[in-house]
């Protein structure tokens, strides 16, 4: 079993920043993709950024340039530095994972989600 704990959301004024994390936990022998997605009410799901396990990134239009994504493997980690925030960036943001456990199967895991409010 895999789980994801996110952190780092919240309340922060146009212009500002935050950085967001995710860290992976359980039977993990490796982890393919990192993604973060994020969701408004009415709205689909919608990612705004993915790595790669040999760190390829891919950005959603909206956020290049103002978002960046990383990972650290060794901590089975992926972070979401979010800088320039605009209201419309207001969302509860996902982590997404694919990771292959000890046991040699692939598991899609998502986190609990973590709320960022820009204000303007």
């Amino acid at each position: 079993q895999v789980q994801l704990v996110e952190s780092g959301g919240g309340l922060v004024q146009a212009g500002g920043s935050l950085r967001l994390s995710c860290a992976a936990s359980g039977s993990i022998f490796s982890i393919n993709a990192m993604d973060w997605y994020r969701q408004t009410p009415g709205k689909q799901r919608e990612l705004v950024a993915a790595i790669t396990s040999d760190g390829s990134t891919n950005y959603a239009d909206s956020v290049k340039g103002r978002f960046t994504i990383s990972r650290d493997n060794a901590k089975n980690t992926v972070y979401l530095q979010v800088n320039s925030l605009k209201p419309e960036d207001t969302a509860v943001y996902y982590c997404h994972q694919v990771v292959l456990t000890t046991t040699y199967r692939y598991l899609e895991v998502w986190g609990q989600g973590t709320l960022v409010t820009v204000s303007s």
